[in-house]
């Protein structure tokens, strides 16, 4: 990627933004960092807080946290006072939230994640029944604890954010283009995008990752996929590309990404 699109991304909402794949080709059409990233905290809804241990002076210490996100994309965390991490954000608000996408483990570096900075204090009174509404409804199992003495809401005032989607695919995000941006409209049915074309159409995706490299594709795997296009992993030779293939116009659901991607699949094929 150029060094412009490495750089926080200022666009935001639904105006996403765009790339040049080679010198010279039309502009690729993709979600902003900041859409992103929200997307990303959107769908996963835990990830590895790490604190400053009260324990081990200097050390930062991590802790795995389910989380909910308010309108904004800041997250709530339902925390024991029993617990460490707890009692370090008490001495020392100062945190960070790393969430990775759900794949992560099988493609650790080539997955995409984002780290959320801020201060990690509790909610205000004045926001409490919201707040606990939101957590509720993104973790039902917590209402048999999250009314224990020692439990409490606690909130990510987030300062900085960070958004890795790849390899080469990284850049700090602006926290206002952030807090603005909704998660993609296909967010909670892309796992299942993707599943289905890897699994029923690989052939298709071979045809479609062609047209975007130069070479004789052997195999192509859908990695990820939004309202404006797709990713794919290409293997030419001995080597794998990834490469974005841009949708022929802007999808909102499951229906229209598959009316899409049959007519895209037919003009490549013709």
């Amino acid at each position: 990627m150029s060094q412009d699109s490495t750089k926080a991304q200022g666009n935001h909402g639904r105006r996403g933004h765009a790339r040049r794949s080679k010198a010279g080709e039309p502009e690729i059409p993709q979600p902003s960092f900041a859409e992103r990233a929200r997307t990303l905290m959107y769908r996963q809804q835990t990830g590895y807080l790490s604190s400053h241990s009260r324990h081990q002076e200097g050390f930062p210490f991590g802790s795995v946290m389910p989380y909910a996100l308010d309108d904004r994309g800041r997250p709530l965390m339902l925390i024991s006072k029993m617990a460490m991490h707890t009692q370090n954000l008490d001495r020392d608000a100062r945190a960070s939230l790393l969430v990775p996408e759900e794949n992560a483990a099988k493609d650790p570096l080539g997955a995409g994640r984002a780290t959320l900075l801020g201060h990690g204090e509790p909610v205000p009174a004045d926001d409490l029944d919201a707040m606990r509404a939101l957590y509720l409804e993104a973790h039902p199992k917590a209402r048999y604890w999250i009314d224990y003495a020692d439990f409490g809401l606690y909130r990510l005032e987030v300062e900085s954010v960070y958004f890795v989607g790849g390899f080469g695919v990284m850049g700090w995000v602006e926290v206002a283009d952030y807090g603005e941006a909704e998660p993609d409209p296909l967010a909670d049915v892309a796992a299942g995008i993707i599943d289905h074309m890897n699994e029923d159409h690989a052939d298709a995706l071979r045809l479609l990752a062609a047209g975007a490299i130069d070479g004789e594709v052997e195999e192509a795997t859908m990695t990820a996929v939004d309202r404006l296009g797709f990713h794919l992993r290409a293997k030419v030779g001995a080597r794998y590309h990834g490469c974005r293939v841009p949708f022929i116009r802007e999808v909102r659901d499951a229906g229209e990404t598959r009316s899409v991607m049959v007519e895209m699949v037919k003009a490549a094929r013709g």
